[in-house]
């Protein structure tokens, strides 16, 4: 019997662009890591213990902790009910639109898994990690989770029945990522998606479908030069950026300073910019934190590549 199981999964950037709840892309170096022990008694307890200063803000009742969201889901449906203690170690930052919910459920539904000896696929396993996200986000979404856990660029399918596809990255895909310190609202991405669109211009859903093929052809090409050729989105970008102090000028200094292509990850604040090879990543860090403070904004910037996915670290 495995008496403990600790997960740790990537972060993630979503939509890149045109793919709003459909692409998503895990990132290194962010990751979080959950361990689950097994308690000596079997009511049904869970205990989210978080470690660290990082992850202060998160909620400790599992019944609003995206990872105890997930845990709750997966005894119920698989009839466990021993104690749990659950030991949360953020690295990715709250609210930052990198998936730090997502890093946390997909480690959870992972280590849970494991512990148990459930024997359920890679599926299965996104589609309860999806559960966490109607903690942070009030909906179920799976394209931040299905990124942290597979890892590499995911398209997630959802009609007739949920499925993923996932795409290994080009080897020379390096991202520059900005999280300027800007206070959002509580339930950040929920009320991020409250203020998207109701009704698109034909002509914009066009050019998404466009850019989101271009995207695609680019990866499995191994071209980042036609990865960045379909970032641009013409639906949801044009809303969100309205919310991101300095949106227009973060992103013309990104592509000045070398940057093929810049866009926001998943529900914002944070941007990212699309690099071939890390040259000019430097020179991109600096140009994007500038754009920030040019509207009185400090950021922290980081270099990332794409991430393997979630992985078990440690069993006892």
């Amino acid at each position: 019997m495995i008496h403990s199981c600790t997960v740790v999964a990537p972060a993630s950037t979503a939509n890149l662009g045109p793919g709003f709840d459909v692409f998503g892309l895990g990132l290194d170096p962010l990751a979080d890591r959950v361990k689950i022990v097994r308690g000596q008694w079997k009511k049904g307890r869970i205990a989210i213990r978080l470690v660290g200063t990082k992850g202060r803000a998160i909620p400790s009742k599992p019944e609003l902790n995206t990872a105890g969201v997930v845990l709750q889901k997966m005894a119920r449906d698989f009839g466990i009910d021993d104690d749990l203690d659950v030991f949360i170690s953020k690295g990715v930052p709250m609210g930052s639109g990198l998936g730090s919910s997502a890093a946390s459920a997909a480690a959870s539904a992972i280590a849970f898994a494991r512990l148990f000896e459930l024997g359920i696929g890679k599926t299965e396993l996104i589609r309860y990690a999806g559960e966490g996200e109607i903690a942070s986000a009030g909906t179920r979404h799976y394209d931040n989770v299905a990124a942290s856990l597979l890892g590499g660029f995911v398209i997630v399918r959802e009609i007739p029945q949920l499925d993923f596809i996932r795409i290994t990255p080009p080897d020379d895909l390096v991202l520059v990522v900005a999280i300027p310190q800007l206070k959002m609202p509580g339930r950040k991405t929920e009320y991020a998606r409250s203020v998207l669109p109701k009704k698109v211009a034909l002509k914009n859903v066009s050019q998404n479908i466009s850019n989101a093929t271009t995207l695609v052809t680019g990866l499995f090409r191994k071209s980042v030069d036609l990865i960045a050729m379909g970032i641009e989105d013409g639906i949801i970008e044009p809303v969100r950026s309205r919310l991101i102090p300095g949106y227009a000028r973060v992103k013309a200094r990104a592509i000045e300073a070398g940057a093929l292509a810049s866009t926001i990850s998943g529900a914002g604040p944070s941007m990212i910019a699309i690099l071939r090879t890390a040259e000019r990543e430097k020179f991109v860090r600096r140009a994007m934190a500038l754009g920030f403070k040019e509207v009185g904004l400090s950021c922290q910037t980081l270099t990332c590549w794409p991430s393997r996915g979630a992985r078990i670290v440690a069993t006892t």
